[in-house]
């Protein structure tokens, strides 16, 4: 299925979620004309070199394919005149591939920050789709008991925790400006979720999260006012 079917698959079923609003007169008591308008960008890392179709999560060495650097490439144009003053990524290999155009158009290379790397998953290593899924094999089943947590990996709580860890110092470093984070998707999610009162417990399908893609909050002050979601390289 092509990134544009996704996305736009994607976007229908997340018309159907319930969306909860944001609790009356936060953002009126906590943001004033007076606060500084931030911008902080999460971007997801581009397509990763994965012919096997494993799922890969922490483990070293997966590196980006040609489509992938592509897609950075095409993402890091769109800063172009930004005013990006805090610059981080994952320290894994595809997010630091993913990086490498941005520190040409930013002009400085990225922190490494442990908060915004993958979410665990003890299914790493493991072929997990169609019909030769590791998933058909009985042993792992206890694994999907609690999918709300979930079960087989890093809770969804803990994910949206050290998100906002990240995206609280990328707020603060960059105040009045922007600031750039490349991570991973799920991190992505769990933090958009957070933002927009949503439950962190989810169906996959919802994501709003294409590869290479920028998710933005805007801040005045500390407050959240706006979730933003674009595609710069989903023409590739």
């Amino acid at each position: 299925m092509s990134n544009k079917t996704n996305s736009q698959a994607a976007q229908q079923a997340a018309q159907q979620e319930p969306q909860p609003t944001q609790p009356e007169n936060q953002t009126s008591k906590r943001a004033t004309k007076h606060a500084k308008t931030t911008v902080v960008h999460l971007v997801r890392h581009g397509e990763v070199y994965n012919p096997d179709k494993i799922l890969y999560g922490r483990l070293p060495g997966w590196h980006l394919s040609e489509r992938g650097q592509r897609q950075a490439a095409a993402t890091a144009s769109s800063f172009e005149g930004h005013g990006i003053r805090y610059f981080a990524c994952s320290p894994l290999q595809r997010t630091q591939e993913t990086s490498k155009p941005f520190t040409e158009v930013i002009g400085t290379k990225p922190i490494l920050d442990e908060d915004l790397l993958e979410a665990g998953n003890t299914f790493e290593g493991l072929h997990i789709k169609g019909i030769d899924s590791a998933l058909w094999n009985p042993k792992y089943w206890p694994r999907l008991r609690r999918p709300s947590v979930p079960s087989w990996g890093e809770p969804y709580e803990e994910i949206a925790d050290r998100m906002f860890y990240a995206i609280e110092r990328a707020r603060e470093a960059a105040e009045g400006a922007e600031a750039v984070l490349v991570t991973h998707q799920l991190c992505i999610i769990a933090a958009q979720r957070r933002a927009r009162y949503l439950k962190l417990a989810h169906n996959p399908a919802t994501r709003q999260c294409d590869l290479a893609s920028v998710t933005s909050f805007v801040f005045v002050g500390d407050t959240i006012v706006d979730v933003r979601y674009s595609e710069p390289a989903g023409h590739l």
